[in-house]
């Protein structure tokens, strides 16, 4: 490239760093100073998010001094503090303002219930009647639950305590070291293993 060229010198072989600009000077807020703010205290309550900026010196005085709760009685205080529990927003009672637009049974609900809900613990308010939840008819055992069972001696109105007591009282009376090391009734001391650990499978025990 020609050193005469008109675009020599607008060839730039690195960009010059940008300076950030000057932060402007704070003076701090206390009467009389002139020394900078550099400090900021926060106004106080109604007055979120707006700060005083003081010197290190009027800083501390400040903080030594500051009071969130300044001009509120106790129950002023009180109700502050468990509104904060709860971050400030609005609550309501189960069962208060959403029971109260559900309709009593015999009518549409808005919701599109048609029939009322079970509410043995009144945690909708009350507004429906109660109704204690349907007991569930015992189930017919299975083959195997049933020849489990006979396996250990027991029939199918054995307890869980039952069922564990009489799979103790088995493995002990086949155990081979009870009877000299003798290994002919290691058969059916797995049976009764086996029996044992599926009725506990399936909840029997």
């Amino acid at each position: 490239m020609k050193l005469e060229s008109a675009y020599f010198d607008k060839i730039r072989t690195r960009r010059e760093p940008q300076r950030p600009a000057r932060a402007s000077l704070r003076l701090c807020e206390a009467e009389g100073c002139s020394q900078q703010g550099e400090y900021r205290a926060p106004k106080g309550r109604q007055a979120e998010g707006e700060y005083f900026w003081f010197c290190l010196d009027h800083v501390r005085a400040y903080n030594k001094t500051y009071n969130y709760f300044s001009g509120m009685d106790d129950e002023a205080i009180q109700a502050y503090q468990k509104a904060a529990s709860i971050g400030h927003r609005p609550t309501w009672k189960v069962g208060g303002a959403h029971a109260e637009e559900l309709q009593p049974p015999g009518g549409r609900a808005k919701f599109g219930w048609q029939q009322p809900p079970n509410d043995p613990f009144e945690i909708l308010g009350g507004n429906f009647r109660t109704r204690a939840p349907e007991r569930e008819e015992p189930r017919g055992l299975r083959n195997m639950e049933r020849k489990s069972l006979q396996t250990l001696g027991l029939d199918e109105t054995a307890t869980p305590a039952e069922i564990k007591a009489q799979f103790k009282l088995l493995v002990k009376r086949h155990h081979p070291d009870l009877h000299g090391g003798d290994r002919s009734l290691e058969d059916k001391l797995r049976e009764i293993i086996q029996a044992y650990n599926y009725l506990k499978s399936v909840g029997f025990c």
